[in-house]
């Protein structure tokens, strides 16, 4: 009898203890959950900021939202993230989070900011796992090689004639000192992403937002 009264204080007690740590993760959840969302939207909002450069626009960043599944033209193997902003209501810019397949060390997530009259507002390397001090100049902290693409469009340089493409491949882009697949992936993916737009601007545009 002693043995099971024992036994049976212990599992009380310990019954006791998971409520308690039960209680006290959820109550932390409850008033973090809120904060670490926050966090995520401003993170997210940063890191979409340096693709929308110069345009003037007055929607927020996350507002309107698009997700364009596979199949589709679009650089990467994954459905698409497409971020509009809009100035009085008309279209400003539409930002693709794309993936350049062809990175040396493996995918480069990008980010695509291009005006609505088709010039790039600027780029931005979201992830990418490429040589550091050789391909990683594609960051904008690493370098200024990313600041090239901005004002570029599919006739500035004219895409029928080579023109995007690095210069060891008789383009106009810069490659990186000692790295040239980087490089050559990014512009590729850029390119690509603007033949997309080119071809659906109005779709890109009209669909309705989502979460």
């Amino acid at each position: 009898m002693w043995r099971v009264s024992r036994v049976l204080r212990s599992g009380l007690t310990l019954a006791a203890i998971a409520a308690v740590c039960t209680t006290l993760v959820a109550v932390t959840w409850h008033f973090t959950v809120e904060r670490i969302a926050a966090n995520e939207q401003a993170y997210l909002e940063q890191s979409l900021a340096p693709a929308v450069a110069g345009i003037d626009y007055d929607s927020g960043l996350l507002d309107s939202k698009l997700l364009i599944p596979q199949p589709h033209t679009l650089p990467g193997s994954a459905d698409a993230a497409v971020y509009r902003v809009y100035r009085d209501g008309e279209p400003a810019a539409a930002l693709f989070v794309v993936s350049a397949r062809d990175g040396y060390s493996g995918p480069i997530r990008l980010l695509v900011g291009i005006a609505a009259g088709g010039d790039i507002a600027g780029i931005h390397v979201l992830e990418h796992s490429e040589t550091p001090g050789l391909g990683d100049g594609i960051e904008a902290s690493k370098s200024d090689w990313p600041l090239q693409f901005a004002g570029k469009s599919l006739t500035n340089p004219v895409a029928a004639r080579g023109g995007w493409a690095i210069k060891p491949d008789g383009g106009e882009f810069d490659q990186l000192t000692g790295a040239s697949v980087t490089p050559r992936a990014v512009v590729k993916a850029v390119k690509q992403t603007l033949i997309y737009f080119a071809a659906n601007r109005d779709a890109v545009f009209a669909a309705e937002a989502q979460e």
